[in-house]
This record gives C-alpha cells, sequence and structure tokens, in this order.
C-alpha cells in the first residue's frame, strides 16, 4: 500500500512519457541521450529485452546485446528515465518465460529467440 500523495506524484511524472508495450523476448532499439561536457548526442542501444521488473516511476528492463569480439553486454534501464528519448520494437520474440537469464550461457545460434508470428486471417 503506497502513500496516495506520492502515487499521485508519480503518476503525474510518467503521464506525458510515451512507452510502447513490449516484454522479455522482444528485440528493442533504444535512442538515449548522451551529455558530454556542453554537447549532447544520441546514441543507440539495440539488443534483447531480457528482463522486466517494477511498476510506476521506478520500473525497469533490461536489454542484452553481443558487443565487440563476442563479449556480452547488459544494462538496465529505467522506464521512464530523462535520457530515453525512444524506444523501438524491432521484433517481438515467442518466449515462455518473465526472465531469459538462461541467454548469459548461451552462445551463437542457441541464443536465438523465435519471433512471434501473427496469424493472418483470410
Amino acid at each position: 500500500m503506497r502513500n496516495k500523495y506520492i502515487e499521485a506524484f508519480e503518476n503525474a511524472q510518467i503521464a506525458n512519457k510515451n512507452v510502447p508495450d513490449f516484454k522479455a523476448g522482444d528485440t528493442l532499439r533504444l535512442a538515449m541521450r548522451i551529455i558530454e561536457g556542453d554537447k549532447s548526442r544520441i546514441q543507440n542501444f539495440e539488443g534483447i529485452c531480457i528482463a522486466k521488473r517494477g511498476t510506476g516511476a521506478g520500473a525497469t528492463f533490461t536489454i542484452r546485446k553481443i558487443g565487440a569480439n563476442g563479449v556480452g553486454v547488459e544494462r538496465i534501464f529505467p522506464l521512464f528515465g530523462d535520457t530515453i528519448e525512444e524506444i523501438a520494437v524491432l521484433r517481438r520474440g515467442r518466449v515462455r518465460r518473465a526472465k531469459l537469464f538462461y541467454l548469459r550461457d548461451r552462445r551463437g545460434k542457441a541464443a536465438r529467440i523465435k519471433e512471434l508470428k501473427k496469424d493472418i486471417k483470410k
């Protein structure tokens, strides 16, 4: 049970954010604002969402990608963070788990996730 004033404040903070609906297994492209000194730029981070947790303003999600030399890189982002400019869902994954931590141990083709196909009605 949360304080109603804190809950109202958090709802006001996240009201103007546009976040797409995604889940673990989806491939995302995040446009993040990077501030270096007095300059800022947009940098993309693309990978598979392996976990979502939390509710409201404190919600976070974890993205994993394979970087240079086959090194896995994981980052945890706040869902309603100010540094996130845009979240784009590139692929929908068909998975049976809410947390995909087993992908940390997989390499190459074993780390693939099947794409969710929509039924085409005639």
